[in-house]
C-alpha cells in the first residue's frame, strides 16, 4: 500500500510538471490576443492616421480662408458693379467693411477693378499689394485676390456669368466652430476596388448645385462588392493634371445621417494607370461633406446618376450641425 501510495505521488508529480510547462503555451495559442496581435497594431496605426486625416480636415475648414468663413455669393451683372457696405451698392456686403470698397466692370469675359468714388481703402489689397486699377483674373486660371483686414474676395467663372465670391475671416460660422460629426473608422470601409478603365475616356457631364453643369473626364469605373451586392462607382479628374481620382457620391445614410446632396473622397490612381486593368484602395473612411454643407454661398458638384447608390456606406463624415 506504501508502495502504491509512493508511485501515486510520483505521477501526480509529473503530471504537475507536465500541465505547468505545457498550460502557459497552450493558453498564449488560444488567447484571442494571440492571433490579433499584428492586425491589430496595423489596424491602430491606420486609426490613428485616420483621426490625424480628420483633425487636419477639421483644421482647414476652420482656417482664416476656409469654408466656413464663406459670406456671400454675388453674381456680377453687365458694367459696372460697386462693392462695399453701404447701401448705394450694387453688391453690399455682410461683414465689417468700407462703405464703398471697390468697383469691378465686366466687359464680356475681360474683368476689370476700377477706383470708387472714395477712392481705395487703404486696407484694400490687389495680390497682396496696395489696390489700384488694374485687369482682374478669375478662377479659370489664376485668381486675383482682392483681401482686406478680414475679407477676401476673388471672381468666379460659372457657365457663362462671372461671381464674387466673399470670405470674412471673422463671420460667426467660423468663430463658433465646435467640430465635425463622423462615424466610427471602420476598417470594412477601406476596400480594394478594381479598376475597369474606359477606352476610350469620355466626358461625364457633372450637374452642380447652382444649375450650371460641369464637363470633367471620366477615365473608368470603381467596382467592387459591399454586403453582397457589386457597386460601380464612376471619377472623374477635376483638371488634365490632377493626379487623384475624385469621386462625388451620394448613399442612402443620405436620408438620415450624412449630408443630404453628396459626399466626396478622392483616391490615388490605380495601380497600373488610369488606361490598364488593375485595382485601387476606397477609403470610405474619409468621405467628407462638399463645402455646400457649410454655407449656402458654395457652388458644389452633384453626383452623376450611376453614383447615386441605394446601399448605406455608414463611413465618413456625418451631416454637420451649426
Amino acid at each position: 500500500m506504501h508502495k502504491v501510495s509512493s508511485a501515486l505521488r510520483v505521477a501526480q508529480r509529473k503530471w504537475a510538471l507536465l500541465i505547468a510547462l505545457v498550460l502557459p503555451v497552450v493558453l498564449a495559442l488560444t488567447s484571442p490576443s494571440a492571433h490579433s496581435a499584428a492586425p491589430n497594431k496595423a489596424n491602430d496605426s491606420e486609426t490613428r492616421a485616420e483621426l490625424d486625416w480628420r483633425a487636419q480636415r477639421a483644421q482647414q475648414l476652420s482656417a482664416p480662408d476656409g469654408w466656413l468663413t464663406l459670406v456671400g455669393l454675388e453674381w456680377l451683372k453687365p458694367g459696372q458693379n460697386s462693392v462695399g457696405l453701404a447701401a448705394d451698392n450694387t453688391i453690399r456686403l455682410k461683414a465689417h467693411a468700407p462703405d464703398h470698397l471697390c468697383v469691378i466692370d465686366v466687359q464680356g469675359s475681360q474683368l476689370r477693378l476700377i477706383t470708387p468714388t472714395d477712392g481705395f481703402p487703404k486696407s484694400l489689397a490687389l495680390d497682396g499689394h496696395p489696390a489700384q486699377e488694374a485687369q482682374l483674373q478669375s478662377d479659370d486660371s489664376k485668381p486675383s485676390i482682392l483681401s482686406t483686414e478680414n475679407l477676401t474676395l476673388v471672381v468666379l467663372h460659372r457657365g457663362d456669368r462671372f461671381a464674387l465670391r466673399i470670405k470674412d475671416a471673422q463671420s460667426p460660422s467660423r468663430t463658433a466652430f465646435r467640430g465635425l460629426h463622423w462615424y466610427p473608422v471602420n476598417p470594412q470601409y477601406r476596400i480594394t476596388a478594381k479598376w475597369i478603365p474606359f477606352t476610350p475616356p469620355h466626358i461625364e457631364k457633372i450637374p452642380t448645385i447652382i444649375g450650371t453643369t460641369l464637363n470633367l473626364p471620366a477615365p473608368g469605373l470603381a467596382e467592387f462588392t459591399l454586403n453582397s451586392k457589386t457597386i460601380q462607382l464612376e471619377p472623374v479628374l477635376e483638371d488634365p493634371n490632377a493626379k487623384e481620382l475624385f469621386f462625388i457620391l451620394r448613399d442612402a445614410t443620405s436620408h438620415t445621417t450624412t449630408y443630404e446632396s453628396a459626399r466626396f473622397l478622392y483616391t490615388g490612381f490605380p495601380d497600373h494607370g488610369l488606361d490598364q486593368a488593375g485595382s485601387l484602395v476606397l477609403d470610405f473612411n474619409r468621405l467628407y461633406n462638399p463645402p455646400c454643407a457649410y454655407t449656402p454661398y458654395a457652388t458644389c458638384p452633384l453626383p452623376p446618376y450611376i453614383n447615386r447608390l441605394a446601399v448605406a456606406i455608414p463611413a465618413g463624415e456625418q451631416r454637420y450641425s451649426h
